[in-house]
C-alpha cells in the first residue's frame, strides 16, 4: 500500500516536498527514479554519508531505482552548503581518485543489480569530449550549456540562500563558481529526467534544501515534471556538537576496523543515542522510543544502550562475531581496567643518557600532536606504564617495557631495540 510505503520513507526524514506528490508518485505502481548526489571530496565514505544511503535502501527495498550521482564536475566547484568560507578548487585526479572508491562502499549498504542501481557521473554532460581531447585526456566545457543554465535564475534568487547571505553580510567573498553549484546540481536532475524519462526524487541533507529546490525549479523550467525533495537530517560526530566531518576528526568511518568503531561509537555523548539508532540502523522504531524514554527516566543506563549500538552497527559493517569481540574487548579495557588482547607493538630506542622519552614517543605514535600536548597529558595523569602512572618525561630503558597507555584508549606494546 502507498501510505505504508510513505511511512517507510518518512522514518527520520526531516521534510518531503511535497508529501502528496510523493503519494501520488507512489499510487503510480511504477519504479520511481530516485537520484542523490555524491560529491567525491574525500576518498572514504563515513557514517554520516549512510543516513542517505541507507534511505536510498528503504528506497530500493520498496522496488525502486537508485540513480547514484557521483559529482565528479560539481566536485571540481565544491558545494558552498554550509560553508563560511570558499572551498579549495580540488584537482580533477584528486576527484577521479576519490570517485573510484565510492562504488565499491556503497556496495555494503546498496542493492547494485541494474533493476534497482545504476551509477552515473555527471562529467557526463558538463565535459564534452572529442575523439582528439579523449586521445590526450583533456576536456572541455560546452559553452551553451552554460547560457542555457545560467539564463534559468536571477543573481538575487541565488544569493538568498542563508550560506552567501551570512557570508556577504560578514564581508567575506562568494565567488561566481560557487554561484553556479547549485544550478550545476539541478541541471544534474534534468539530464537524468531526459535519459530516464523521469527525476522523480531527490534526496539530499538539510544543508542542501536549496539545491535541490534548484532542481525543482530547472526540471520544470526543462519541460519535466518537479522533483520531490526529501531531507534528511545532519549527522553530529563525536563531539556531539559539529556535522560528521573527516576533517573535523570526529567522523567514524564505515571502513574503520571493528575495536576502532566500536571506540568511537561508545565516545558519542547521550543525547544522540536515539538519534543514531534511528538514522543508522533499522532497529524497530518503537523500541527506539521506549530506549528513549527509560534513559530519561534512567530506568536503563545511557552506556548499556551505546553497547547495543555500538555493537549493531560493528555487526552491519562487519561481521556478528567481529562485534560481539568488539565489544567483549572494551569492557575489559574500559569497564575492568585491563589492558586490550591485541595492540601495536613499538621498538623503543634508548638516548645517548640511556634514557627514553615519553614525549618523543607518544607524538611519534600520533596520540599527541606536538612535544607540549604529551608533556600535559604526562602532567595530567593520563600516561601510564604497565599499570604505573608515569610522571617524568623521560624513563630509563629498562624501565621503558611492558605496556603504555596513554589516556583511556591508547595502548602501546613497548619492546626495547635488541641491538642497543
Amino acid at each position: 500500500m502507498p501510505t505504508d510505503a510513505l511511512q517507510v520513507i518518512k522514518r527520520g526524514a526531516s521534510e518531503i516536498i511535497s508529501e502528496p506528490e510523493l503519494l501520488e508518485l507512489l499510487r503510480m505502481n511504477r519504479p520511481l527514479n530516485i537520484k542523490a548526489g555524491f560529491d567525491p571530496t574525500a576518498p572514504d565514505l563515513h557514517l554520516g554519508h549512510t543516513v542517505l544511503l541507507r534511505k536510498l535502501r528503504h528506497f530500493q527495498d520498496l522496488g525502486h531505482k537508485v540513480l547514484f550521482l557521483i559529482g565528479d564536475a560539481t566536485g571540481l566547484v565544491g558545494d558552498p552548503s554550509g560553508q563560511s568560507q570558499t572551498r579549495p578548487v580540488l584537482s580533477w585526479e584528486d576527484v577521479r581518485a576519490n570517485a573510484a572508491t565510492y562504488k565499491q562502499q556503497v556496495e555494503r549498504i546498496l542493492l547494485t543489480d541494474p533493476a534497482h542501481f545504476e551509477i552515473r557521473y555527471n562529467s557526463e554532460w558538463f565535459f564534452g569530449r572529442s575523439p582528439q581531447m579523449r586521445a590526450h585526456g583533456l576536456e572541455h566545457f560546452d559553452f551553451m550549456q552554460f547560457v542555457q543554465l545560467a539564463s534559468r535564475a536571477t543573481v538575487a534568487r541565488l544569493i538568498e540562500r542563508d550560506d552567501f547571505a551570512r557570508r556577504l553580510s560578514s564581508g567575506k567573498p562568494v565567488s561566481v563558481l560557487e554561484l553556479f553549484y547549485p544550478l550545476m546540481q539541478g541541471y544534474d536532475s534534468v539530464k537524468l529526467a531526459e535519459q530516464h524519462g523521469s527525476c522523480d526524487v531527490e534526496l539530499g541533507g538539510t544543508d542542501q534544501t536549496f539545491n535541490l529546490l534548484m532542481g525543482r525549479e530547472l526540471l520544470r523550467a526543462f519541460g519535466h515534471r518537479p522533483q520531490v525533495v526529501l531531507t534528511m537530517p545532519l549527522l553530529e560526530g563525536t563531539d556531539g556538537v559539529q556535522k560528521m566531518s573527516k576533517s573535523l576528526g570526529n567522523h567514524v568511518g564505515i571502513d574503520d576496523a571493528p575495536g576502532e568503531m566500536f571506540g568511537k561509537l561508545m565516545s558519542i555523548p547521550d543525547p544522540l543515542i536515539t538519534k543514531y539508532f534511528t538514522l543508522l540502523t533499522d532497529t524497530e522504531t518503537q523500541w527506539v522510543r521506549e530506549t528513549a524514554r527509560a534513559i530519561e527516566t534512567r530506568a536503563v543506563n545511557p552506556r548499556d544502550a551505546k553497547l547495543d549500538l555500538a555493537e549493531t552497527l560493528v555487526r552491519m559493517y562487519h561481521r556478528a562475531d567481529a562485534a560481539a569481540s568488539a565489544r567483549a574487548e572494551f569492557l575489559k579495557v574500559f569497564s575492568r581496567r585491563e589492558a586490550p588482547t591485541e595492540m601495536p607493538e613499538v621498538v623503543v630506542r634508548p638516548g645517548k643518557d640511556g634514557m627514553v622519552s615519553l614525549v618523543e614517543l607518544i607524538v611519534q605514535e600520533g596520540v599527541a600532536s606536538t612535544k607540549n600536548e604529551a608533556r600535559r597529558l604526562i602532567k595530567q595523569g593520563a600516561v601510564r606504564l604497565d599499570g604505573r602512572t608515569v610522571t617524568t618525561p623521560t624513563v630509563p630503558v629498562a624501565g621503558a617495557t611492558g605496556v603504555l597507555q596513554v589516556g583511556p584508549r591508547h595502548f602501546r606494546r613497548l619492546k626495547p631495540d635488541s641491538s642497543s
